[in-house]
């Protein structure tokens, strides 16, 4: 779906993206991390054909998107950092100026708006004012536009930004049920969000890309250990027991141990919480909770953020962008 080549960007000296290479295959959920000035926003831009490169290939679908800029924009959805709305619009008016605005034949308009609205639970807010609304359904307005033509990329730059938690799990759940219709490229500074998510991480630091795989591949390659943790209702010796003797373990400690509630965080080269569940329910355990700690994309990106060049062009760090 998307083929990058010796992608790089110049705002005047300052070089935004160097080299960049890397392929997206179709139907591929993939997430983009980066700092604050590490050059991600200005890559989506040039995918979704807004900026021009300085030099290098960029091919969505089969097109270039120097050559065939208009056709490419007929491929993708872009939902920006900040949604193109029109205030004084209506959902459903706005939906349909979207959707005439892409090449949606007159004729296919209604059907378009409506299964847009649809998939991102619209339907009650399609007379209602864009200016009414809030901020969690402006971004779903912003991704209904962004989908309304049916395109075969779907580009989401921080999707999730401003939202509120609920807001956040509801907005995670509608682009999960994108997955299989559209190629998707998240760009988020949640890591969560991207764990969750996305097959394969895209990370770009300084202008280039540093890594790119799945979080197993990345945490397996710089020696990052993934946590599970556990509430048991046992006592504490007996569970470390337990979790010290399921291979694979590094390590295990208690980290609360409460009228007869112990919760425990085991450490180990990779997801090893259904070994740890049967091995508590085995040994009689009662087992009272499980879940992922602390997340391993958490541990590799700051250790990619520690390697970045002081001394680089960039801008200065200010969080993920």
């Amino acid at each position: 779906m998307i083929q990058v080549r010796e992608l790089t960007k110049y705002y005047g000296e300052h070089a935004a993206v160097r080299n960049l290479n890397f392929d997206i295959e179709r139907g591929e959920v993939i997430g983009f991390l980066g700092l604050n000035g590490a050059g991600k926003t200005t890559t989506l831009k040039i995918l979704g054909c807004i900026l021009l490169p300085t030099a290098g290939r960029v091919t969505v679908d089969g097109l270039e998107v120097t050559e065939k800029p208009h056709e490419v924009r007929r491929k993708i959805g872009f939902l920006p950092d900040q949604p193109p709305l029109y205030n004084e619009m209506t959902v459903g008016a706005y939906l349909t100026f979207a959707a005439r605005l892409r090449g949606v034949p007159a004729r296919d308009t209604a059907a378009r708006v409506d299964e847009a609205e649809e998939k991102t639970a619209l339907r009650p807010m399609h007379g209602e004012l864009i200016s009414s609304l809030s901020h969690g359904y402006r971004q779903r307005v912003g991704l209904a536009q962004a989908m309304v033509h049916r395109p075969a990329l779907l580009i989401l730059d921080e999707p999730t930004s401003g939202l509120d938690p609920v807001q956040i799990v509801e907005m995670r759940a509608l682009i999960r049920r994108l997955r299989g219709d559209h190629t998707l490229l998240i760009s988020s500074h949640f890591l969560a969000e991207i764990s969750q998510t996305c097959d394969r991480l895209l990370v770009i630091q300084a202008g280039e890309i540093v890594a790119q795989g799945s979080e197993a591949d990345l945490a397996s390659a710089m020696g990052t250990l993934g946590e599970a943790e556990l509430e048991l209702r046992c006592a504490a010796d007996r569970a470390l027991e337990v979790a010290r003797a399921v291979p694979g373990v590094v390590s295990a400690a208690i980290t609360r141990d409460e009228a007869g509630i112990v919760a425990l965080t085991v450490r180990s080269q990779a997801d090893m919480r259904a070994e740890l569940a049967r091995a508590a329910v085995h040994a009689g355990l009662d087992l009272l909770r499980i879940d992922r700690g602390a997340s391993r994309l958490e541990s590799i990106f700051i250790q990619l953020a520690k390697s970045r060049d002081p001394g680089s062009n960039d801008a200065p760090p200010g969080g993920l962008s």
